[in-house]
């Protein structure tokens, strides 16, 4: 069931798309705001610079060059197994992606992650004062 809330805070993103590399290919290569829902939560919300290779890196890249490809992989990690990049990407490949574009991608992000706390996020940042 839609979450109105969500529905809300993520009025400017794009509509939910399979997170697949075509998606991250569609892109933008401007700076924004991404999340990842795994059946309509979010669970990660990142920022950047460019859009289209972030989006790229968390699907193909690896556990040093990606805070979500870590926290999927150790979501995934078996006792004596420890994800692979392919296990990591077929689990993204389930999930759905949406991107917004913004000139103030770091401050959208941290209004996100207080608000939704999605269990991806290493860091919730505390409230400004």
């Amino acid at each position: 069931m839609p979450d109105p809330m969500i529905d809300d805070l993520l009025a400017g993103f794009t509509a939910p798309q399979p997170y697949t590399t075509e998606a991250a290919a569609d892109a933008p290569t401007s700076p924004g705001v991404h999340v990842v829902l795994d059946r309509g939560t979010v669970v990660y919300v990142g920022y950047t610079g460019n859009l289209r290779n972030r989006l790229r890196q968390h699907l193909t890249g690896n556990r040093d060059s990606s805070v979500l490809h870590e926290q999927v992989g150790q979501h995934l990690d078996q006792p004596g197994h420890e994800a692979s990049a392919a296990d990591i990407a077929d689990w993204l490949g389930r999930c759905e992606v949406r991107w917004q574009e913004t000139d103030n991608p770091e401050g959208t992000k941290e209004a996100l992650v207080l608000v939704l706390k999605p269990r991806f996020n290493r860091q919730v940042p505390k409230p400004r004062r």
